[in-house]
């Protein structure tokens, strides 16, 4: 009889750690509004969305971001939410939040099943780091709820009360790393208050 291989065992237990992701909710509602999305759809389709972005500044606008990289920081993006939940990027906490998902990474880079050596690192790397790979993630995880909301109506704003303020502010500092996203970004913040999806008053 074959014997269960105990390294089988330990990293299956590790992946069926991982699938606790899609049990987190997030506000974002996807399909057109029909319902929210959970963290891990969220962390596929920011990996994609990376991706995409990176091949077309690399092979149009000749820059050199490293795809490989960009996929893991946007893989590993919200693993912590699988213990300390999801944060509304509204919320008054949102600025603390960082702390319980690092110790939520801590616990999945010391699963016994867990053979990804730079877990925890790559972790640090989008949440603190600087380089190009990051701060075009920063930009994309931001732009993708948005899309959503374009989408939905501007359901979740209707739902969290969000002033036109609040979403200006949020998305600030992509002025400061891509201005055709920014461009972009401005006009449909203008359409959404047009469309009384964003409170003004």
């Amino acid at each position: 009889m074959l014997k269960n291989s105990q390294r089988l065992t330990e990293i299956n237990e590790f992946l069926f750690k991982l699938d606790e992701l899609k049990s987190v909710n997030r506000k974002t509602y996807i399909n057109g509004g029909k319902r929210v999305e959970n963290s891990a759809e969220h962390s596929w389709h920011l990996a994609m969305a990376c991706w995409a972005f990176a091949e077309m500044f690399n092979k149009q606008d000749g820059q050199d971001y490293d795809i490989g990289k960009i996929i893991q920081l946007a893989l590993v993006h919200d693993l912590g939410e699988m213990e300390a939940g999801d944060t509304f990027l509204y919320s008054e906490n949102r600025s603390n939040a960082h702390i319980a998902e690092r110790e939520s990474i801590e616990n999945l880079a010391n699963h016994k099943g867990n053979n990804i050596s730079n877990l925890l690192s790559l972790w640090d790397e989008q949440e603190f780091g600087t380089s190009k790979e990051t701060k075009l993630l920063k930009v994309v995880d931001r732009l993708l709820p948005f899309l959503h909301n374009m989408t939905s109506e501007g359901q979740a704003w209707k739902d969290m009360n969000i002033h036109k303020d609040q979403v200006l502010k949020m998305h600030a500092f992509i002025e400061h790393e891509n201005l055709e996203v920014y461009a972009w970004f401005i006009n449909s913040i203008n359409y959404a208050v047009e469309q009384g999806w964003l409170r003004t008053d």
